[in-house]
């Protein structure tokens, strides 16, 4: 079992900057694909970045290339989220996830655990 813990959300102004940690618990950490999704009022929960096991292979969503950077500490178990340039569309909830078996997707379904959450707001 994998438990993902998040932290870093809260309340910006558009223009600023949040990072976002997710901690995760057991030993075989670095051997997983990690991802951030979002999931806004009334809408779907969709794929923002992911991030290889080894840190080597990275992918973005298309609205968040340039602006968010994922990174990994395996010594850490944990994995983050740097968010700059932050714009009201960017509010959500923001999860992470880890996928046990296979390397990065785009695809929630594809993900084995997940955590609970952390509130994103970005005012304008």
């Amino acid at each position: 079992q994998v438990q993902l813990v998040e932290s870093g959300g809260g309340l910006v102004q558009a223009g600023g900057s949040l990072r976002l940690s997710c901690a995760a618990s057991g030993r075989t950490f670095s051997s997983y694909a990690m991802g951030w999704f979002r999931q806004a009022p009334g809408k779907e929960r969709e794929f923002v970045a992911s991030i290889s096991w080894n840190g080597a292979i990275t992918d973005y969503a298309d609205s968040v290339k340039g602006r968010f950077t994922i990174s990994r500490a395996n010594a850490k178990n944990t994995v983050y989220l740097q968010m700059n340039s932050l714009k009201p569309e960017d509010t959500a909830v923001y999860y992470c996830a880890a996928r046990t078996r296979g390397g990065t997707t785009v695809v929630p379904g594809r993900y084995d655990y997940w955590g609970q959450g952390t509130q994103v707001t970005v005012s304008s």
